[in-house]
């Protein structure tokens, strides 16, 4: 589940998805808000244009009552109700202010719910549409409109030829003029030119007004056209309003800005979710650079859980384990120099004995000598080889379940058998305590404490092994304490590095190359655990310990 959780694959995905939503909300509340503004603005723009020519029925009029006449008739044919008010009564703010004086049509769509004298609340929209009345200054035309319907297109379309009615024979002259105050266009047409379906052609000749609804199939916005029969001058025609464009929710270039918002915010959101990654590996490639250049103490920031992090803690550990190596490397070199004179210096000095003597014993004796001086190098050229095989990699551990009782047995066996008056104690644990590892690894480690205690201990040692911890916590241990004089806290640490030696009882007259214990720390290191040295709280000199998991990984 970690590996999915971080996973790069999944961020980018989930980074996408939610660049998607938030895309598909902003591209919502663009259109929303755009569309907002056009439809108020092509709600005027055909206010004005129809209530334009009403206006000027009601201009027509030579008094009240014939006004109010009209307005009663026109409400019917609209069934709207109509109606003259004074434009004191009516609060503009300065937009609207601005319509009014350049003769063009308020209208205030309301879609939220409004007191209604009859049931208390109406929840249907409406418009409240305020139209100037030309030559009657300081009146408006007021209607209140709920919806649109086919009656009303007919019913402008009335209009339009009740006003030619008043321009008998100058038709196109008043054409004219009113296409300079409309948002469509009025025209006159021959009745055989109008392309009509026989049914509409039908109605035409009953004198009615036809409204002529065209799809075009295609990205352009439908149209409407209103056509009436008029009888001029010329003979029969027809009046052709339009055609009208309907409002189209997602025109062209809304599209096309909605389309460029959605691929900037994509680029965005994929360059925000690739920049942290892009700055990830570009520090690894510092990294590298620096490697290449010989400065292995470089080290790569490791930020976050996926898998570039993992590659820089990766890289962080091999350029850690190479300058360990190095270092290593280096020490050894100077370490086995030095380590290899002294048996070296006594060979050859024995040779020159052995040729410089005739007497038998003495030459046996020189021999013996040069023998242990190069089973001195054989043992100490063992240590070297076997702290380098830790030292460079991993080891091919072969893991096992092995009874902690047994091995501490064997190792107590061992020691005793080398003969010497130390009293070792062995505490062994139960049968059934068992721990996962190498056997023979184990038994150096366990091997290696004991001999550095039978070296430094006064008297008496003690090994011991056991689990501790609960759970999925559990650590196996093996330990080895001496009633010696201990190691000083300043030196527990620096027991554990290669060739170390330390000052007063542990100097190089009780043996050993000061390899020993560094393989211990390596082999601790591999079985992922952790060795350390303190004051042995029952014997009182030094207790060595070394632990690691129940169950190594």
């Amino acid at each position: 589940m970690d590996k999915l959780r971080y996973s790069i694959f999944l961020k980018i995905y989930a980074g996408l998805l939610l660049v998607c939503a938030s895309m598909g909300l902003l591209a919502y509340f663009v259109i929303q808000g755009v569309n907002a503004y056009r439809i108020d603005k092509y709600r005027e723009t055909m206010a004005s244009g129809a209530f334009y020519i009403i206006a000027q029925g009601v201009a027509r009029q030579t008094d009240a009552a014939a006004t109010q006449g009209w307005l009663d008739e026109a409400s019917l044919l609209l069934n709207q109700q109509l109606s003259v008010i004074s434009a004191d009564k009516v609060t503009f703010d300065h937009y609207e202010a601005q319509q009014i004086a350049a003769g063009l049509s308020v209208v205030r769509y309301q879609s939220n719910i409004q007191p209604n004298s009859r049931n208390g609340l109406e929840s249907d929209p409406f418009a409240d549409i305020y139209t100037p009345i030309p030559l009657h200054e300081g009146l408006l035309l007021y209607a209140r409109v709920d919806r649109v319907s086919e009656q009303q297109l007919r019913a402008l379309g009335v209009f339009f030829l009740d006003d030619l009615t008043h321009y008998e024979g100058k038709e196109q002259a008043r054409l004219d003029e009113l296409n300079a105050h409309l948002p469509f266009r009025l025209s006159l047409k021959n009745f055989s030119d109008v392309n009509l379906d026989d049914d509409q052609r039908a109605r035409l000749r009953r004198k009615e007004v036809v409204p002529v609804y065209r799809d075009t199939g295609t990205s352009r916005n439908p149209t409407l056209r209103i056509v009436g029969p008029i009888n001029t001058t010329a003979g029969a025609q027809v009046l052709d309003i339009g055609p009208i464009t309907l409002f189209n929710p997602l025109p062209f270039r809304l599209l096309i800005l909605v389309t460029f918002m959605s691929l900037v915010l994509i680029l965005l959101g994929v360059y925000a979710l690739i920049l942290p990654l892009e700055r990830k590996l570009r520090m690894v490639q510092q990294g590298v650079s620096q490697v290449r250049a010989g400065d292995f103490s470089a080290r790569v920031p490791v930020i976050g859980h996926d898998e570039v992090s993992h590659l820089a803690m990766t890289f962080n550990n091999m350029t850690e384990h190479i300058q360990r190596l190095i270092e290593a490397q280096r020490e050894l070199t100077r370490a086995v120099s030095h380590e290899l004179r002294t048996p070296v210096a006594r060979i050859r000095f024995g040779v020159d004995m052995l040729a410089d003597t005739e007497d038998v014993d003495s030459r046996w004796d020189q021999q013996e000598k040069i023998d242990k001086d190069i089973e001195e190098l054989n043992t100490l050229i063992d240590e070297i080889l076997t702290y380098a095989t830790l030292e460079q990699g991993t080891p091919s551990l072969n893991l096992e379940s092995i009874a902690l009782y047994d091995m501490v047995r064997q190792v107590g066996e061992e020691t005793r058998a080398l003969g010497k008056s130390i009293i070792v104690e062995v505490q062994e644990p139960n049968q059934d305590v068992v721990a996962i590892a190498e056997r023979r690894y184990l038994h150096r480690v366990l091997q290696n404490f004991a001999g550095n205690a039978m070296r430094y201990a006064n008297s008496k040692i003690c090994i011991s092994a056991g689990v501790e911890g609960k759970g999925d916590k559990k650590f196996a241990f093996i330990c080895v304490e001496d009633d010696g004089a201990g190691i000083p806290e300043k030196d527990r640490k620096k027991v554990f590095e290669p060739f170390a030696r330390l000052d007063d009882s542990r100097t190089r007259a009780s043996g050993g190359y000061g390899l020993g214990l560094s393989i211990v720390a390596r082999i601790a290191f591999w079985f992922g655990g952790t060795v350390a040295v303190d004051q042995s709280p029952t014997l009182g000199g030094a207790r060595f310990m070394m632990k690691w998991p129940l169950k190594p990984k």
